[in-house]
């Protein structure tokens, strides 16, 4: 007979990470997608499964009519229409794929 003890610590590890300009916002917010995206929190978000409607109907959303969107392009040049679609795709992806991950942004 033997006696084996084992001590374990869940550590969080980051799985996905992506980052996107601040200069997309006006059209994230036209697609549905602002507080979805910059502000989870405020539509009590906070595991992966949740975001996957709301970023399927803003993806649909942006899709939909890609000249509206892309006449929302920062003057500045820094982002643009096919950035934010692309952006939102991958998080679709990687929310589907860990759909029990926690969600945290960084503004």
């Amino acid at each position: 007979m033997s006696l084996d003890v084992y001590l374990s610590v869940v550590q969080p590890v980051e799985i996905y990470e992506a980052n996107i300009t601040h200069n997309l916002g006006g059209m994230a917010k036209a697609a549905e997608l602002y507080t979805v995206l910059w502000r989870p929190e405020e539509r009590e978000i906070a595991l992966a499964w949740q975001l996957v409607e709301p970023l399927k109907a803003g993806l649909a959303a942006l899709k939909a009519d890609p000249e509206k969107f892309r006449a929302m392009n920062p003057t500045n040049g820094w982002g643009a229409y096919e950035n934010l679609v692309k952006f939102v795709e991958e998080y679709l992806a990687a929310c589907e794929a860990n759909p029990d991950a926690e969600v945290r942004v960084s503004r």
